[in-house]
């Protein structure tokens, strides 16, 4: 799949405004409608594009305890963790990871007590290591991104 510059700048303005419609896009690249939305229909079908969605504040709807929690599984119970931490409620994200640890999830939680809940659910089959965010680094609004296959190219 080729990815040009006009598809960049596409990319970069869907992520500052995943609602702008085709013709303010094709404003803002200079390209008509019609063209901006065929471009993007092909990011949609190739993949490129997995969706749209909203950003919610989740300290605005009382979730105002994030932690980061280090899983080790004990005894090769990887399914039953995936099973349980799929339907959990307060999994913001749950990766797979290398290291010491095998998973880092983050809670959003209202208490500590969903997170001691958490602990104790778990502890049957898994190691539990457990960061308190106590502030968050967001990047800038409008910083620049760039695409890995562009960076040789430079």
């Amino acid at each position: 799949m080729k990815i040009d510059e006009i598809d960049i700048r596409i990319l970069q303005e869907l992520k500052k405004n995943a609602r702008l419609s085709m013709r303010e896009l094709g404003k803002k690249i200079n390209l008509s409608p019609p063209s901006v939305a065929e471009r993007v229909r092909r990011l949609e079908d190739q993949g490129v594009i997995e969706g749209y969605t909203v950003s919610i504040n989740r300290k605005k709807l009382g979730f105002a305890i994030d932690c980061l929690m280090e899983v080790s599984i004990k005894n090769g119970e990887y399914q039953r963790f995936q099973q349980y931490i799929e339907s959990h409620s307060r999994m913001v994200f749950c990766y797979r990871i290398t290291g010491e640890s095998c998973y880092m999830v983050k809670l959003s939680v209202v208490s500590l007590k969903e997170i001691e809940d958490f602990i104790n659910e778990v502890c049957t089959f898994a190691k539990t290591v457990s960061h308190i965010v106590i502030s968050e680094v967001k990047p800038q609004p409008n910083a620049e991104w760039q695409l890995p296959i562009l960076q040789n190219e430079k």
